[in-house]
């Protein structure tokens, strides 16, 4: 039997017209997604999870395709681990579907309500964005959390999946739409681009005549910058994940090691890996040489400066380009500081404003560091690894946002909306 191909390319010249029927159609469900009960929403969410249970055995088959593929290609193990799919992955997926069915509806949610003297009754209500578009690199799982978000959200979704996940990622479409039917929802609600030439990625970021109303990329950085480039319409930006862990003079070992090793091996190609550990020099006891011990025996390089090179002789020299890269891979930078206010400057000039996280004892310090780091999510005495949606009780999320505006963190049912203003009045006029 032939391995069958990834996907179906239309010609070039048919590329525009198939992106801007996507586009149309997404633009009418997301007309009626704005006004779906929850309860038809969750109807399908949870539809959506049994069609994935059902189909688990056909999307690994398909899956396993892929990774074949890429392996043969030579991508780095961090590429792979993220394209795998496993049993026990797929029933991550559907369970974050029915969290996401769990989770309050925020469509219709008032967040503000006043009354002004003249009598005129103000509310700031949750609405929808629209129609949501998401660009995301070889990450199957993202196809069913970024659908379940903008179904419960009440957005329409038009989903880019990069070409090593096409099957992995169709297989898994395929059981959302069913729960849309299911559900008695247009099946245009969450969309999965049928090809994968880039020219439709430039369409998308064109907009395809207005449909879009805003740009979610979730991948390298070669993608974010090409989106942030290149989109005419907003983006949700993510950037990479370079995430610190600031090991502070008051550190409690017997935490520090735990949260450190888990901080960066647990999954070393999320964005949430720690790729750099800054350690206070000033510590009463030793906590270098533990901590590059523990890294080391675990199985990862070492890259440090000249005084984490003494400690071990397994240290490799940082070179200057490792402080601020994103390795992915079981390999992270460390450098010894002189304090706090070092440590922050260091993030400062070398982070991606992603996730880092202090470990201490020493409220105080914890507080200053907590306030000072400008980043989406900063922590104390936990692992970088939290940086996901679920773990902040979202259900899912579609990526971490770094930008400032209106949406920042983990990207959610609740950051997938807008709002708008009822005001209600008894005949109230503006006098002159």
């Amino acid at each position: 039997m032939s391995r069958p191909e990834r996907v179906d390319q239309p010609k070039a010249a048919d590329i525009e017209r198939l992106m801007l029927d996507l586009g149309a159609r997404a633009r009418a469900a997301a007309a009626d997604l704005a006004l779906a009960p929850t309860d038809q929403k969750n109807k399908a969410l949870h539809a959506m999870a049994a069609a994935l249970r059902h189909s688990a055995n056909a999307i690994l088959d398909v899956n396993a395709l892929d990774v074949a593929d890429v392996k043969a290609a030579g991508q780095a193990s961090s590429f792979v681990d993220r394209l795998t799919l496993t049993p026990d992955r797929i029933e991550g997926i559907a369970k974050g579907l029915e969290d996401i069915a769990a989770l309050d509806d925020p469509v219709g949610a008032v967040i503000a309500d006043w009354k002004q003297p003249n009598g005129l009754h103000f509310e700031r209500v949750r609405v929808p964005i629209g129609v949501i578009g998401i660009i995301y690199e070889s990450r199957p799982n993202v196809t069913a959390d970024a659908g379940g978000l903008t179904l419960k959200s009440g957005n329409a979704a038009i989903l880019r999946t990069g070409s090593d996940a096409q099957r992995s990622a169709t297989a898994i479409h395929e059981c959302l739409v069913a729960g849309l039917s299911e559900a008695g929802l247009p099946e245009a609600a969450i969309t999965l681009v049928p090809t994968t030439d880039r020219a439709a990625v430039g369409h998308m970021l064109a907009g395809l005549n207005g449909a879009i109303d805003v740009i979610v990329p979730r991948g390298g950085k070669g993608l974010v910058g090409r989106v942030q480039q290149e989109a005419r319409v907003p983006v949700f930006a993510h950037l990479e994940g370079i995430c610190h862990t600031f090991i502070d003079r008051d550190a409690d070992l017997d935490i520090a090691i735990p949260l450190v090793i888990n901080g960066k091996l647990r999954r070393t190609g999320v964005c949430g890996a720690t790729e750099c550990l800054l350690v206070d020099r000033h510590a009463k006891t030793d906590h270098l040489s533990p901590l590059v011990k523990s890294l080391l025996d675990a199985g990862c390089e070492v890259r440090g400066d000249a005084t984490t090179q003494r400690v071990d002789s397994r240290v490799v020299a940082a070179k200057p380009d490792d402080y601020g890269r994103e390795f992915l891979d079981a390999i992270i930078a460390v450098k010894v500081v002189d304090g706090i206010d070092e440590a922050i400057a260091h993030i400062a000039h070398y982070g991606s404003q992603h996730t880092d996280s202090i470990i201490t004892k020493d409220s105080g310090t914890a507080e200053k560091f907590l306030s000072r780091v400008d980043s989406a999510i900063v922590l104390h005495n936990a692992s970088t690894q939290f940086a996901d949606g679920g773990e902040f009780g979202f259900g899912a999320e579609i990526g971490i946002a770094t930008g400032r505006l209106h949406a920042r963190g983990p990207v959610g049912v609740e950051q997938l909306t807008t709002f708008k203003y009822k005001v209600r009045g008894s005949g109230q006029i503006r006098p002159k």
